[in-house]
């Protein structure tokens, strides 16, 4: 039985027409199921937990990068299959994945093709997309062996795991990290100065890890896959739980 999770923001009146026509598609192919629209406080773990218990077999999440972040920051050691539905603009991930956006999308969870992702994990939250340190005066270890230091000035952390790193600069670009290699990327940037509206930053560092510790003498925020806390330690690896997510042929990895 398939079980579809549907972002709130989904209750707009721009989006009915389209996801009538996408159950439709889903009926047609044998795959319709049960739908669970989110809140803001759903647990997504305790959700999804409850529904295998009653006979589900894939968890579909229906929405954006957002919405896809957040189920499977706390679903993500649950047993089970997960296929993606992307519905809006912000979709960055989906592309990663070999998923069209909107009614296509439906060919490629019928056909399921399915691979083994990797999870990150820091201070017992995973983080399936990305996580993102603003600039910050903190010093950065990674596998015991490097260290970079904030003494010079702030410094952007982002470890990517499914969601591209993209900056603008001279060498704009997006960079894809593979999701299924054992290591995690950072890409660190220092900050070199102050512009009129920003600050400005140097081109950004690329470091694989398997095991990273941010540490600063101030609390410095923390986001990771639409959660945001304060810290003043937190230590970055690969969870040991591996997701299976079915993706298109058009993946990049």
């Amino acid at each position: 039985m398939y079980l579809y999770l549907y972002d709130n923001f989904l209750r707009s009146r721009k989006y009915d027409s389209l996801l009538s026509t996408i159950e439709t598609r889903l009926t047609d192919f044998g795959i319709a199921g049960k739908i669970i629209r989110l809140q803001h406080l759903t647990n997504a773990e305790s959700v999804i937990n409850e529904e295998i218990r009653r006979g589900a077999s894939t968890i579909v999440i229906v929405g954006d990068d957002k919405t896809f972040g957040s189920v499977l920051s706390k679903a993500a050691v649950c047993d089970v299959p997960f296929g993606f539905l992307p519905v809006g603009a912000d979709n960055s991930i989906a592309k990663v994945l070999g998923i069209p956006v909107g009614l296509e999308a439906c060919d490629v969870l019928s056909r399921r093709r399915k691979v083994k992702l990797d999870v990150g994990w820091f201070n017992n939250r995973y983080f399936v997309s990305r996580l993102h340190i603003p600039p910050s005066d903190i010093t950065v270890e990674y596998d015991e062996q490097f260290k970079v230091s904030s003494t010079k000035g702030k410094i952007e952390l982002v470890v990517c795991n499914l969601q591209p790193y993209t900056w603008k600069s001279r060498k704009s670009q997006d960079i894809v990290v593979h999701p299924q290699d054992g290591k995690l990327e950072a890409f660190l940037r220092p900050v070199v100065g102050k512009g009129i509206i920003k600050e400005k930053y140097d081109e950004p560092s690329i470091f694989p890890f398997e095991e990273m510790v941010v540490t600063s003498r101030k609390p410095f925020v923390v986001e990771a896959d639409g959660k945001e806390s304060k810290e003043t330690k937190i230590t970055i690896k690969l969870a040991k739980k591996r997701i299976e997510m079915i993706v298109g042929r058009e993946r990049k990895f």
